[in-house]
């Protein structure tokens, strides 16, 4: 009889079933077509839930589920794994030294909110390609036609302001729209149309202020947390690791590269 194409795991005794990893494998992504990764991953993951849980039965630790949205709690093993972590997790302090030194390596990536002031027309539809094509080269050959052709061309709402979207800061638009009104020349119709999920658009930057760099004292507390949770992350891949190093694992071979 060939031996099962994806077998049970053994896992310091216990088994954890073929069936139980083929469920958690569709909540692992993999490229398509390689079922046998998501397969790995899900086994993996399974492997050190389980370890984790036992280590909650070892160690003197209270678990009670918390609340982590409104009207949604922890379920008992989440619980678990979680105080198991608190217990055992020591992670490095971080010191005020270390966040000054992020910030002094490149201070302009701690700025006040961007101001802009784009004026826009969009063009949807299945011959959105064509209209917006033949609209910008109209307006690059001619710019000051931008407010009356926003009026009668655009798919937005804002045609009855010739396209003006009035102030906007930074993430109060779509990533794509704002990756080009950062990179548009300021007074200007850009030159290239600009794809979102709403469409595709004609952009003019009629104005932008980028924000003051702010103070090393006003982002240290952003600083500080991204930094901690930095080292609790390494903190508990260590834990667990060691975890796997000690345990006897059969049917996998966790070494080789995922």
């Amino acid at each position: 009889m060939n031996a099962p194409l994806f077998p049970p795991i053994l896992v310091n005794g216990s088994t954890i079933s073929a069936a139980d990893i083929a469920a958690e494998a569709q909540n692992q992504q993999a490229p398509k077509g390689k079922p046998g990764l998501a397969w790995r991953k899900a086994a993996r993951a399974l492997i050190i839930r389980h370890l984790l849980l036992a280590q909650a039965k070892e160690l003197p630790v209270e678990a009670t589920p918390t609340e982590i949205a409104p009207g949604k709690f922890e379920t008992e093993e989440e619980a678990q794994i979680r105080a198991v972590l608190d217990h055992a997790l020591t992670p490095d302090a971080v010191a005020t030294e270390t966040l000054r030194a992020i910030y002094d390596r490149d201070p302009g990536n701690f700025r006040a909110p961007t101001l802009y002031q784009p004026s826009h027309i969009l063009f949807s539809g299945e011959d959105a390609q064509i209209r917006a094509e033949v609209a910008l080269k109209t307006l690059l050959k001619s710019p000051r036609d931008f407010a009356a052709l926003a009026s009668r061309e655009s798919d937005c709402g804002s045609r009855e302001a010739g396209g003006q979207l009035g102030q906007l800061s930074s993430g109060d638009t779509v990533p794509e729209f704002e990756a080009v009104m950062r990179i548009a020349e300021e007074g200007q119709i850009h030159p290239e149309l600009v794809k979102t999920r709403y469409g595709l658009h004609i952009l003019r930057m009629d104005a932008r202020a980028d924000g003051e760099i702010l103070p090393f004292e006003s982002v240290q507390p952003r600083l500080r947390d991204a930094a901690e949770k930095s080292a609790w992350t390494h903190a508990a891949q260590a834990y667990v690791a060691g975890l796997l190093d000690t345990a006897e694992i059969q049917g996998i071979d966790l070494s080789q590269p995922f």
